[in-house]
């Protein structure tokens, strides 16, 4: 239920909700079908639950693009940043592509360009769809939620790839590293998915820190939790890896009631 939550952009309280269901643990049967909301014309698609299997792809980089930033700051795609930078921000630019609304369908179709990944085994067929995220820029003015919540780093490393507010933009942080070094959990909370069901995002885990806000990291060379485990902030909960993508690398997301946000703007400054 999470997982599907996370991919199709919408708040899980809101899809059970949708759905007819009141609280957790939201349990899902093979052949049930889900209303899930559609962004774009209103109203609601509807998606079966299915077994299936799903083959991990590599995740085409993009050539280098330039976004601009505030007060003349320019974001490069590949990591690099020139003009002032906002004390405590991450460097931030285009990055990789994501999953797509969850629509109804039988079997797992191709990528549209904007997105290159469905999700499969046993949460249900996922087909990219017209994108649930409202286009807009980088420099685009989008106020950041407050959190209570004492965010730690994931894990060590030079951030290559920022935050992208645009259509089809990465919805998070791309941290590099080497194979295997630890990945830790940002802050504490419970796990509400542990696997790889997702194509592109390789092994995956997603925290729910609270009735707001979630976590994930992507691209994990192994896990170390399991799902609806408790852990706390600082924990390991994964090896660094390249799962998913060509490069070893964490991709690290925040969400707020579903919706992306940077999450250079909870991390501490270092």
């Amino acid at each position: 239920m999470f997982l599907i939550a996370y991919i199709s952009g919408m708040d899980v309280k809101e899809l059970a909700a949708l759905n007819g269901m009141t609280s957790e643990p939201y349990n899902l049967k093979v052949g049930q079908t889900l209303k899930v909301a559609n962004r774009v014309g209103g109203g609601a698609e509807t998606e079966t639950i299915t077994e299936q299997q799903c083959t991990e792809v590599p995740v085409e980089q993009p050539a280098v693009t330039y976004t601009a930033g505030a007060n003349g700051t320019q974001y490069g795609s590949d990591g690099t940043i020139t003009g002032p930078v906002k004390a405590g921000a991450g460097t931030a630019g285009a990055a990789s592509a994501v999953a797509g609304p969850v629509v109804a369908s039988a079997a797992t179709s191709a990528p549209s360009p904007a997105y290159n990944s469905g999700v499969t085994a046993g949460v249900g067929t996922v087909a990219p769809a017209t994108t649930g995220v409202v286009a807009g820029t980088a420099s685009s003015a989008v106020q950041t939620p407050a959190s209570n919540i004492s965010w730690k780093w994931p894990t060590s490393g030079r951030v290559v790839q920022g935050f992208s507010n645009s259509d089809g933009g990465n919805k998070g942080i791309d941290i590099s590293g080497s194979k295997g070094q630890p990945v830790y959990a940002a802050a504490a909370g419970r796990v509400v998915y542990a696997g790889n069901a997702l194509r592109g995002y390789g092994n995956l885990i997603i925290i729910k820190h609270n009735d707001d806000f979630l976590s994930a990291y992507a691209h994990n060379d192994s896990i170390s939790v399991n799902d609806q485990q408790e852990v706390k902030a600082g924990q390991q909960i994964a090896k660094m890896g390249s799962s998913g993508t060509n490069s070893t690398k964490l991709h690290f997301e925040i969400r707020y009631k579903g919706k992306s946000v940077d999450p250079t703007s909870y991390l501490p400054r270092r």
